[in-house]
């Protein structure tokens, strides 16, 4: 998995917008909130993904992935090389992080987000 295929994956998501925030870390937003931070300069690419409650318990029993520093009270997941999900892994997992975070918008932002 490389970073490249894991844009092209959020990339299908209405509404879906990529920044950079802390100078290098390329983020996955939806309505201005994320939901899959990567830092892409990093050997292997690591990255951090918004889970549900199910998946956090069933990712963090794996080697590699950890409840992600700051963010696990918020059930975030940290992965140290995005190459240990495969891409149907990714997209099952950037859909859903995608799907929990459109979900809790405002209704106005998802209207807004549904009409693009």
């Amino acid at each position: 998995m490389t970073i490249e295929e894991l844009q092209h994956i959020c990339k299908q998501f209405p509404g879906m917008l990529e920044d950079i925030k802390w100078d290098n870390h390329l983020c996955f937003n939806v309505g201005g909130k994320m939901f899959i931070v990567t830092a892409p300069d990093s050997v292997p690419v690591s990255a951090s993904i918004k889970a549900t409650d199910e998946d956090f318990e069933t990712l963090t029993q794996h080697e590699g992935f950890i409840p992600a520093p700051y963010m696990a009270r918020y059930k975030w997941v940290h992965i140290d090389n995005i190459s240990r999900l495969s891409k149907k892994e990714w997209e099952y997992y950037a859909k859903t992080a995608y799907q929990f975070i459109h979900d809790k918008l405002p209704a106005k932002v998802r209207k807004e987000i549904a009409a693009l």
